[in-house]
C-alpha cells in the first residue's frame, strides 16, 4: 500500500526546523523528498548536539527522515544546473533562504514556474516578505517578539515553551497550504506560491488569547498553569505533587468536587458557574487542594479519572510516551539500523496509510542517484 503522496516530487532546499519539518510530514504521507545541502557541511542541524546519532544529531533525525540528501553548491554552475533540473522536474519546492538568494540563482518562483508551471512553490520566512523580509527570523525571538512569551510562564516572568513551537506550527502551516494547493492544481493545471512566515502563524495559533486581545484591545496577561477563562483548569497541588485538572462545564466541576468529598461546593453562589468560579479562583483553589491534600496524585488521578473526569498526573516526556504506549497508540517507530526509534506520524488513513519510515540521509548519501536520476530525465 502506498502512502497519499505517492508520486509526489518534493524538492527540499530549506533548513534548520520549519522547513524540513514541513518536508519530513510531505515524506511521512508517501512523496519523495530530496533534501538539497550545503556541500561538506549540510543543514545546521546535522551540527547541533548533543544528543548525537550514528549519523548526526538528534535535533537533524527529527526533521529529516525518509529523505534523499544531494550535496549541490550553488554558487558552483554545474550544481547550479543540478538544482535547476531539480526545481524544474519536481511538484513542490520548499525553501526558506533570505528575500533575494534563491532569485539570484535563477532560483526564485518567478523563474522556477517559468519552467515549471505546475510547481507548489513554498517560501517559509520568519517575518513575512514586505516590510520584515530583512529581518532573521528564528522561533526564540518570535516567540518573544510575537507575545507567547508574555502569555508563557509565571506572571512577570516571560517564559518561552519548552519546544521550538513556532517553527513546528508553521511548518504544519506550510504543509496545509502546499497540500491545498496540490489540490487546487488538479483542477487548474497550475501551480502557485504558498507563503507562511514564523510570526503570522503564531499570532493564528494565539487563539483565544488572540481573540481576547482582539475583543478587549487588553494584551492577556501570564497566568502560570491557571486558565483566563476556565477554573479549576490547572494545576493542583495534592498530598505529594501536582494534579492537571479540566473542568470545562458545571457537569464537570459537580462531578469533580463529588470525588473529592466536598460536594457542597457545587451549590456555592462563589462556585455555581464557570464564570462564577472564575470571578473567585483564589478561593475556589483554596478550597479544592485542601482536599487534595489528604492523598496522592496518583490517587486521585485514578479516582478521578474512574468516574470520568480529564485529570491527570503531571509527568515528563518519558510518562507521555508511556501513557501513548499502555493506550495502544504506538507512538515510535523503527527508522533503520544504528538510528534511535523516532516519533509515529501522528495521522492514520483507512486506506492509504503510512507504513514506510526510514533513516535520516547522511550527507550527500544520494549524491550519484539524484544527479543520474536528473541526468536521465533531462536526456528525455
Amino acid at each position: 500500500m502506498t502512502g497519499p503522496l505517492d508520486g509526489v516530487l518534493v524538492a527540499d532546499f530549506s533548513r534548520v526546523l520549519a522547513g524540513p519539518l514541513a518536508a519530513s510530514t510531505l515524506a511521512d504521507l508517501g512523496a519523495e523528498v530530496i533534501k538539497v545541502e550545503r556541500p561538506g557541511v549540510g543543514d545546521d542541524t546535522r551540527h547541533w548536539g548533543p544528543p548525537w546519532t550514528e549519523t548526526s544529531s538528534s535535533y537533524f533525525a527529527c526533521a529529516n527522515r525518509s529523505k534523499k540528501s544531494v550535496e549541490l553548491d550553488l554558487a558552483d554552475p554545474a550544481d547550479l544546473a543540478v538544482a535547476r533540473e531539480l526545481a524544474a522536474r519536481c511538484d513542490v519546492l520548499i525553501e526558506n533562504f533570505k528575500a533575494g538568494t534563491l532569485e539570484r540563482h535563477g532560483l526564485g518562483y518567478a523563474a522556477v514556474a517559468a519552467a515549471n508551471p505546475g510547481v507548489v512553490y513554498a517560501s517559509i520566512t520568519g517575518f513575512g516578505s514586505g516590510g520584515g523580509a530583512e529581518l532573521a527570523g528564528y522561533d526564540f525571538l518570535v516567540q518573544a517578539v510575537g507575545g507567547l512569551m508574555s502569555v508563557t510562564g509565571p506572571p512577570g516572568e516571560p517564559t518561552k515553551a519548552g519546544v521550538a513551537l513556532v517553527d513546528v506550527l508553521t511548518s504544519k502551516d506550510a504543509v496545509t497550504g502546499i497540500l491545498a494547493a496540490l489540490h487546487a492544481r488538479t483542477a487548474t493545471g497550475r501551480g502557485q506560491r504558498v507563503e507562511v512566515n514564523l510570526l503570522s502563524s503564531l499570532l493564528g495559533s494565539l487563539a483565544n488569547q488572540a481573540s481576547a486581545y482582539l475583543t478587549t484591545g487588553e494584551a492577556p496577561r501570564a497566568m502560570g498553569n491557571q486558565h483566563p477563562s476556565i477554573a479549576p483548569y490547572e494545576t493542583l497541588a495534592a498530598a505529594d505533587g501536582a494534579l492537571a485538572v479540566c473542568c470545562g462545564n458545571d457537569a464537570q466541576f459537580a462531578r469533580l468536587v463529588g470525588v473529592l468529598g466536598i460536594p457542597g461546593l457545587a451549590e456555592d453562589a462563589r462556585f455555581r458557574t464557570n464564570a462564577d468560579r472564575v470571578a473567585h479562583r483564589a478561593d475556589l483553589v483554596a478550597a479544592l487542594e485542601t482536599a487534595l491534600a489528604t492523598d496522592t496524585v496518583d490517587a486521585w488521578a485514578e479516582r478521578l479519572a474512574g468516574a470520568g473526569l480529564p485529570a491527570g498526573k503531571v509527568g515528563t516526556v518519558a510518562d507521555g510516551f508511556a501513557l501513548a504506549e499502555r493506550l495502544g497508540l504506538e507512538p515510535t517507530v523503527d527508522v533503520g539500523a544504528g538510528v534511535p526509534r523516532q516519533v509515529r506520524s501522528p495521522i492514520t488513513f483507512s486506506q492509504t496509510p503510512v507504513t514506510t519510515y526510514s533513516a535520516p540521509p547522511r550527507l550527500g548519501e544520494h549524491n550519484d542517484d539524484i544527479r543520474s536520476m536528473l541526468s536521465k530525465e533531462n536526456s528525455r
